[in-house]
């Protein structure tokens, strides 16, 4: 009979040890997962200084922002590439500022159109050359871009309007100063570039 409740006693306090071990296992974990948590979602918070008062603010996800980004670097790329204006130093910085966005396709792109001598001719005839972005087809999956835009060529004599069509792929680089998206535009070519209408 003392060794029956001995034998029960004993059972007894090794379920009594097992459950204690088992529910500070679980314990553990559900403070580490909890804690862990905290860490990510503070650092998902940026304080912003305002003089010397703090303002917190949220850290955007790349996901939510990336189509009005990529978006935008198309934009300002033809922007930058196609608004042109009779002035010689103007189209050395607009054409400096667009290489910083795009790769070398864009550069072998401007020399063609320099071989035909289409910059001498649109100085020459005091031409204003300006685009509108009708739209832009994005495919993040394929990190690639179909542009559609309207150009206006005014010149004294006449104006014309043009579709362009343009396709390329998007690259991840570095943000600066100078490619604020920090995106640049790769194996980028023109697929239609004809006058709609002249006046």
């Amino acid at each position: 009979m003392l060794i029956e409740s001995l034998e029960k006693k004993t059972k007894l306090a090794m379920f009594t040890v097992l459950l204690a071990v088992s529910a500070s296992t679980v314990i553990c974990g559900l403070c580490f997962y909890f804690a862990t948590k905290l860490v990510r979602d503070q650092q998902q918070q940026v304080y912003v200084l305002d003089g010397s008062i703090p303002f917190m603010a949220e850290r955007s996800k790349n996901e939510m922002t990336f189509d009005i980004e990529a978006k935008a670097h198309i934009q300002l790329f033809h922007q930058y590439f196609f608004n042109l204006s009779p002035d010689d130093e103007y189209l050395k910085w607009t054409f400096s500022k667009a290489m910083y966005l795009a790769d070398e396709s864009a550069l072998r792109q401007k020399q063609a159109i320099e071989e035909t001598g289409f910059y001498s001719q649109l100085l020459s005839s005091s031409a204003v050359e300006t685009i509108v972005a009708d739209s832009i087809e994005l495919d993040k999956d394929q990190m690639s871009f179909k542009y559609y835009g309207t150009q206006m060529i005014k010149r004294r004599t006449n104006s014309v309007k043009r579709s362009i069509i343009t396709v390329g792929k998007l690259q991840n680089v570095p943000r600066t100063q100078n490619n604020p998206h920090g995106l640049l535009i790769t194996n980028w070519r023109t697929l239609e570039n004809k006058d709609l209408k002249s006046y």
